[in-house]
């Protein structure tokens, strides 16, 4: 079963982050030099956490963005089209079952040796018998026919596998072992240096790399907190930082701020089953009286002004959500809806939810009240909860906010609204969040959804002759014209914010044209790092 944690990365201490950061500036400096200082082929980056695994992909590590180290069988390109990258092609059979692909012959990995379909085919099957953050729970097997072709057979029909093809990155059969994920081996654009937990990475560009070669020769990846990697750039030690939307308006001298538009959002959890007692495994409450009620659901999201939430809460920084796939092309077509607090208001009053004296709605001696659930430590979901809850309050709807841990979280999660954080470039991301099957199971389908329409619009999308070709279906799924997950019918979760993904660039650096970018863990933005250049002489 695929994992979806919504938080993956480390997150060491802030305190000892800035120290190290701090005691690193001198040489950073003396590196970086001024700010518009001749080409050079050495970048900084301080944009994100290091993984807790390591940069092994059968742990999880590319899964979202590009794993760097390693290559892919295919690639997307600016706009999401699908591109070789390993692969020269690959065909799906009429059954929906076997997957044929050919391999390139002039690839190799950082250690000279050849990368074959035997490779290919050790990395998937080793990755289908390791718990890691990819869908390889469909294979059943992967077999290398010669040097150039591997055949992956499914287990069923299943569209989405090919999500693997972009994301798993291709290891040596060879040499991977348990310390591969500190010392990664692969045939990407770099290859791994050194690298000092808690402190950065350093990689070197990949001599043997068979693409595009990165203009930047090196590239330092400093693990700094917020504070930390913001004062870096301001003291010019870095090239690129990665900002929260409430700083994300300090521009320093000699940067430029570039945001990024993203598939990473925000949204409110609403528990779809009523209230009756039942438990999860771990003995936590399923079902919530409140937010069971269509009613309810269909009030929140016309009353929710998110226009307003994207300027509070992310200080402009974003864009309103509706769904989890918001411009992506397996969205539910129209599936959006404007802020109408009247309209939010009669269907509460039409429902029977009757406002008390203390303005709270009550039916049946239940009030319209519960708390909305955020990671403690995140500034951006606390800030979100609070606004959102501000916002109910007119409906006659009482939100709490409520920091505490993932583990507190998971312990009512499926009770309670919980502010979550997703974001693919898959279909599968829709899956994972509505398919009744996978009700409580880890992390996804956390609300225990269940429409019977939806999932036989996602077995016709899984089933379909291409991922292009499941496009309808899945749009079908968030609205059939009678019923669907999204907001013209179960209206299922309340979707907040798409975050865009700010980053202070040097001015001497040209980052093209980024993706749209999926859930920010990982370093999405350097997907298209071949094209990066220095601009200043």
């Amino acid at each position: 079963m695929v994992r979806r944690v919504p938080e993956t990365l480390s997150t060491a201490e802030p305190m000892r982050q800035t120290v190290a950061l701090l005691a690193l500036l001198p040489v950073l400096l003396c590196a970086a030099g001024p700010a518009a200082a001749a080409a050079k082929t050495d970048l900084v980056l301080a944009i994100g956490g290091e993984p807790e695994t390591g940069y092994d992909p059968l742990l999880g590590w590319g899964a979202y963005g590009h794993p760097l180290f390693q290559s892919t069988l295919l690639r997307r390109d600016a706009d999401l089209r699908t591109e070789g990258d390993l692969a020269s092609s690959w065909t799906l059979s009429d059954d929906r079952l076997t997957w044929t692909v050919q391999i390139r012959n002039d690839a190799v990995f950082s250690d000279g040796t050849a990368l074959t379909a035997r490779d290919v085919a050790f990395t998937y099957t080793q990755g289908a018998r390791t718990a890691g953050a990819l869908d390889l729970s469909v294979l059943e097997s992967a077999t290398a026919r010669d040097d150039a072709t591997v055949v992956l057979r499914l287990k069923k029909p299943w569209i989405t596998f090919t999500e693997t093809f972009f994301s798993l990155g291709i290891v040596p059969a060879a040499s991977y072992g348990p310390d591969y994920a500190r010392h990664p081996i692969g045939s990407g654009p770099y290859r791994l240096v050194s690298w000092s937990e808690g402190e950065q990475l350093i990689v070197e560009r990949n001599p043997g790399y068979y693409g595009k070669k990165p203009a930047f020769e090196r590239v330092t990846f400093l693990f700094t907190g917020e504070d930390a990697g913001l004062a870096a750039a301001q003291a010019g030690a870095v090239d690129m930082v990665s900002v929260p939307a409430p700083l994300a308006d300090a521009v320093p001298d000699g940067f430029r701020a570039e945001s990024v538009r993203t598939v990473d959002n925000r949204g409110i959890s609403l528990p779809f089953l009523p209230d009756t007692g039942r438990r999860d495994a771990n003995g936590g409450r399923i079902g919530n009286a409140v937010t069971s009620d269509r009613a309810v659901r269909q009030a929140i999201n016309l009353g929710l002004d998110r226009a307003a939430i994207v300027e509070v809460a992310l200080h402009g920084h974003g864009t309103p959500a509706f769904g989890p796939a918001d411009g992506l092309a397996w969205a539910g077509e129209a599936d959006r809806v404007s802020f109408d607090l009247a309209a939010a208001r009669r269907i509460l009053d039409e429902a029977g939810w009757r406002e008390g004296s203390d303005g709270i709605r009550v039916r049946g001696g239940v009030r319209a009240a519960f708390p909305i659930h955020y990671p403690a430590s995140d500034t951006t979901r606390q800030s979100l909860a609070e606004v959102a809850a501000e916002l109910l309050r007119p409906l006659g709807i009482e939100a709490t906010p409520e920091g505490s841990s993932w583990d507190a979280i998971n312990r009512v999660m499926h009770a309670e609204p919980v502010i979550f954080g997703f974001g693919s470039h898959s279909p599968y991301q829709l899956y994972s969040l509505y398919e009744s099957s996978l009700g409580g199971v880890e992390y996804l389908n956390p609300t225990f959804y269940a429409n019977e329409a939806v999932d036989a619009a996602f077995a016709q999308a899984q089933a379909a002759s291409g991922l292009e070709a499941s496009y309808p279906f899945w749009r079908r799924a968030a609205f059939d014209g009678t019923t669907g997950y999204g907001l013209q019918g179960d209206a299922a979760w309340a979707w907040l914010v798409n975050l865009d993904h700010v980053y202070f660039v040097n001015r001497c650096l040209d980052i093209g044209r980024p993706q749209i970018e999926p859930h920010g863990h990982g370093w999405p933005i350097t997907a298209s790092i071949a094209d990066w250049r220095w601009t200043c002489e």
